[in-house]
């Protein structure tokens, strides 16, 4: 029984860990050039989380910016009721270039952050793992370096986000904010 519950738990693991290996990294990844403002375009997620605050979410705007130590800072600031909120995550660099870790300290989720594909200069596409004593769940993220993006990239973002197996009803092209946007987000 014991040997069946390993080999169980073996898999799974196995399993976690090719989910993680199936997710591409933009090749030859330029860590600097990602740096600097970026707007949230489009959010997919199959977290509950997401179902829950889905109705509610609005574009935000994302400082990235390198530590000392090679990482990534990431300043997100965003709509919350009348007044703008500030989260600030340290993603963590990894062996391969445009991968990274974070371990969330208000929830202990750790999240495998992917940087999928970009051409730094308009888009960037982040697929994050993210795992907690609940389950797992995945997170795509569409930015911009403009509040507006072609059809073309939201479709590649709306694709991508369906083969990581997302559901159309799990994918949100995220509704530009008002005046708090344009002031200071």
């Amino acid at each position: 029984m014991q040997t069946m519950l390993l080999s169980i738990l073996g898999l799974a693991l196995l399993g976690t860990l090719h989910a993680q290996d199936s997710i591409p990294v933009q090749a030859d990844f330029q860590q600097d050039k990602l740096t600097g403002r970026w707007y949230s375009i489009g959010l997919a997620s199959n977290s509950n989380w997401f179902k829950e605050k889905r109705h509610l979410m609005k574009m935000c705007t994302t400082i990235i910016s390198t530590t000392a130590e090679g990482n990534l800072e990431v300043t997100s600031t965003y709509p919350k009721g009348d007044q703008c909120v500030t989260r600030n995550s340290l993603y963590t660099k990894t062996e391969q270039p445009g991968r990274f870790s974070y371990t969330s300290p208000r929830w202990g989720s750790k999240h495998n952050i992917h940087v999928v594909e970009t051409n730094y200069e308009e888009y960037a596409l982040v697929a994050t793992q993210i795992s907690k004593s609940t389950g797992s769940s995945t997170m795509v993220l569409l930015y911009s370096r403009t509040k507006e993006l072609s059809p073309e990239r939201l479709e590649m973002f709306t694709q991508f986000s369906r083969e990581q197996g997302l559901t159309d009803d799990e994918i949100l092209i995220l509704p530009q904010t008002g005046e708090t946007g344009s002031a200071g987000m």
